[in-house]
């Protein structure tokens, strides 16, 4: 039974999308003014409406409209181009979100998440030891200690030798790789600042207080759980752990060099002694690193403000001083030290390949028997998803790594024949392989395209005959049916997702299984390992190495031309900033250098301001979200308390929910939790286009789905010309929800539908008046 509503006080908060949008355009009006908030995320009105709860006649029937504008927690300033670097780490993130539902399983859960901290860890030290590779090997080792690569470079004068091996006082193999690995630690250093610097911004937030309800059953979801989005604990844990990892890579690429020289040079016992001592202490202290990232995962059930300050502080400092020690002893005088060939060490990378590609298999089977107990068809590559997305994590840090280490050896080499007489070995064989390997993935992904495309071109004629059926009547126009069948076409091209992931991950895992073994087996560049076999299979290893090195070389070229765009550009870093609102919703729980969860910030300012302004006027909220804003909705409403929650109707558009979050985070978002957000908040409804790539139906079982889907929107609205639409109207796809008039009506009958039963706000510790009966009607 529906009630009066005109003598309540309502409000629309509205939530943006990806993208970002300014507040006069989310509420159509240039005056507005800031209701709550800072420059970086806030609540705003239209000028006209800041005082609408002191003049409560002139909103009958209709809500204060608010829009909260969170944009510049993911474009922001230029700074935010540096999170480029943070994009295997963002990944990486992802990916442990990604695990399928588990019913009882908690065991399987935490190794879930063990692994995937595990492969974090790897990608921090993979990012060092690229730094390393650069500056120790190719520039300290390689091209300072060869005459003809070091002269015509003026800067490397002081660490060079001359053509009969001599130099000066920095020109010994350990001073030079002491003083190089300032490169990579000073990488460490500004990994951590900025890490230590969001994590004061961002997961220090602090959330609204919880106060259990004794009608209401503990929240299911994790994401109603009272400490989701308070990680500070475990980002300072892990970012403790992983700069200590990073210091202690850079102290292994100086201090084992000399130590293995001093082993097998005779010379002074003590240095000797020194070495081992040395070799033992980074031994133990990779033990403490990964014993600190396996050790604690993350605390959901309590807003934990515990912080571990001595780990946080001793294990970076210990990490640091170890570093310093190791500087002091590879800068001892060995006069008969020379350099030559590639620094000791060379199957380093072939270690951290191996480690990562094991972690990502036995990532697979964990998932595999998550997936198995609890079944879910929609969950993406049935319960994959997360390895599938770990192991893109590890390919994008191999090809940084190798693009790097590629553009800058071909720099030093001028000859470009590693090897040849008077120039420098170049970077390990292995990444030589793995860029060998990226024209056959060119060609795997190829296929995939055309697979989709040919799909595309079937879907796009069945819907032209759907098109005639939407306007029935009109007269026929080819084009416009064509334009209105592509475009739903290719909106369909989002569910094929999964496709390109799993195959992109499996020929991943496979090529890179292969490069690993042939460059251990051959320890050749795959030109040189292939010479004197078939005609074909050398060419084609020659061709693939050459390709693959001018790819990764390109690649490597655009990702620095993008970075220096953003930096300078507002609008190019918003687009950065796109691709930041869809990955890092998610608190940082794998990773600590990866891009800050904007949504520590974003969550508590909805749930606080819908909290404290129902508090205040005992009013109800229709809390409107499009796109990405949908999900901080859907979030908030969770961390809501139950008295406030049944003041909240919901209304999405343009919604991820299900078609993304609901396939690739079955876990948060799969069927039951979004089955039991709708059973929780008063009323929800949810708007969506079949010309929408995003968005789409929420599709919960039974009787609930129609309650909450509303029918696929016309879009676009009128086919031809018309006495409404006397202009051509544009094809929608995933903007301007508010444009059709079938959202005023919705958000009326949310407003209308809100129940009466629902008691006012009560003062703390006073029990729970009875509730009454649900109120809800049917759509």
């Amino acid at each position: 039974m529906e009630r009066d509503t005109a003598d309540e006080t309502a409000l629309e908060l509205l939530v943006h999308g990806v993208g970002g949008t300014t507040p006069e355009a989310m509420l159509g009006d240039p005056r507005t003014v800031r209701v709550s908030g800072d420059d970086t995320a806030a609540v705003y009105r239209r000028a006209d409406d800041a005082d609408a709860e002191q003049r409560p006649d002139d909103y009958r029937g209709k809500p204060v409209p608010e829009a909260y504008v969170w944009c510049n927690l993911t474009s922001g300033n230029g700074s935010r181009a540096l999170w480029l670097l943070l994009l295997p780490f963002m990944v990486v993130n992802l990916a442990h979100w990604m695990r399928p539902n588990a019913h009882r399983r908690t065991r399987t859960v935490r190794a879930y998440g063990l692994l995937v901290r595990l492969v974090g860890l790897s990608l921090t030290v993979l990012l060092v030891a690229a730094a390393c590779e650069v500056a120790l090997d190719l520039l300290a080792w390689q091209c300072a200690g060869t005459h003809a690569c070091a002269q015509g470079r003026s800067w490397l004068g002081f660490l060079s030798v001359d053509a009969h091996g001599h130099g000066g006082w920095w020109s010994q193999p350990g001073r030079r790789l002491a003083l190089a690995a300032a490169v990579p630690a000073a990488l460490v250093g500004l990994l951590w600042y900025l890490s230590h610097r969001t994590w004061g911004a961002y997961e220090s937030q602090q959330p609204l207080p919880h106060q259990p309800d004794p009608e209401e059953e503990a929240p299911t979801n994790a994401l109603g759980r009272p400490g989701f989005w308070y990680g500070r604990r475990l980002v300072a844990r892990l970012r403790a752990a992983h700069t200590a990892a990073g210091l202690l890579t850079v102290a292994a690429a100086v201090g084992t060099s000399a130590a293995r020289f001093d082993r097998g040079s005779g010379g002074p016992v003590l240095l000797d002694v020194l070495g081992r001592i040395l070799d033992g202490a980074l031994v133990v202290g990779t033990g403490i690193v990964v014993w600190v990232v396996c050790r604690r995962g993350r605390s959901e059930n309590i807003v934990d403000r515990t912080l571990d300050r001595t780990l946080v502080r001793l294990l970076p400092a210990a990490a640091l001083a170890l570093l310093l020690l190791t500087f002091l002893y590879a800068g001892w005088s060995r006069p008969e030290w020379r350099s030559h060939g590639r620094l000791p060490g060379d199957a380093t990378f072939g270690g951290i390949v191996l480690v990562q590609g094991a972690v990502v298999v036995a990532l697979a089977v964990v998932a595999h028997a998550i997936h198995r107990r609890a079944r879910d068809s929609r969950a993406a590559l049935r319960g994959l998803g997360g390895p599938a997305t770990a192991m893109l994590a590890c390919a994008l840090g191999g090809v940084m790594s190798g693009g790097v280490s590629q553009r800058v050896a071909d720099w030093l080499d001028g000859s470009g024949t590693p090897g040849a007489d008077g120039t420098i070995d170049g970077p390990p064989v292995l990444l030589s392989w793995q860029a060998s390997v990226i024209p056959p993935l060119l060609i795997v992904v190829a296929v995939v395209c055309a697979v989709l495309a040919q799909r595309t071109i079937r879907l796009k004629r069945r819907e032209t005959a759907t098109v005639a059926t939407d306007y029935p009547g009109e007269p026929e126009d080819a084009a416009r049916t064509s334009r209105i069948a592509g475009t739903r076409a290719r909106a369909a091209l989002t569910d094929q997702a999964p496709m390109i992931i799993g195959a992109v991950s499996t020929v991943t895992l496979l090529l890179g299984a292969g490069a690993l073994i042939g460059a251990w087996a051959t320890h050749q560049v795959p030109g040189e390992a292939a010479q004197g076999t078939y005609d074909i299979v050398e060419g084609a290893a020659q061709t693939a190495q050459a390709m693959g090195s001018w790819l990764i070389g390109l690649g490597f070229i655009l990702f620095v031309t993008w970075g220096r765009r953003a930096y300078r550009d507002a609008s190019a870093r918003r687009t950065i900033g796109i691709l930041w609102d869809v990955g890092t919703f998610w608190p940082r729980a794998a990773h600590p250098f990866a891009p800050p969860c904007y949504a520590e910030r974003a969550v508590p300012d909805l749930t606080w301001r819908m909290a404290t302004w129902t508090r205040a006027t005992g009013g109800r909220i229709v809390l409107s979200g499009h796109s990405q804003g949908s999900v901080l909705a859907a979030a908030a409403a969770w961390q809501l308390h139950p008295t406030v929650r049944r003041r909240v109707a919901l209304l999405t558009y343009g919604s991820p929910l299900e078609r993304l979050y609901g396939h690739w985070f079955p876990a948060h978002f799969g069927p039951a939790a979004l089955g039991a957000l709708h059973r929780q908040v008063d009323c929800w409804r949810n708007l969506h286009r079949t010309t929408d790539p995003i968005g789409g139906p929420v599709r919960l079982p039974g009787e609930d789905g129609p309650q909450v889907d509303h029918p696929a929107l016309k879009d676009p609205l009128a086919y031809g010309r018309t006495e409404q639409h006397p202009l051509p109207a544009p094809i929608l796809g995933h903007s301007d929800y508010q444009a059709d008039p079938v959202f005023a009506e919705e958000r009326a009958r949310l407003l209308a539908r809100l129940r009466p039963e629902v008691p006012g706000p009560r003062p703390d510790g006073e029990p729970a008046a009875p509730q009454g009966s649900s109120g809800r009607s049917s759509s």
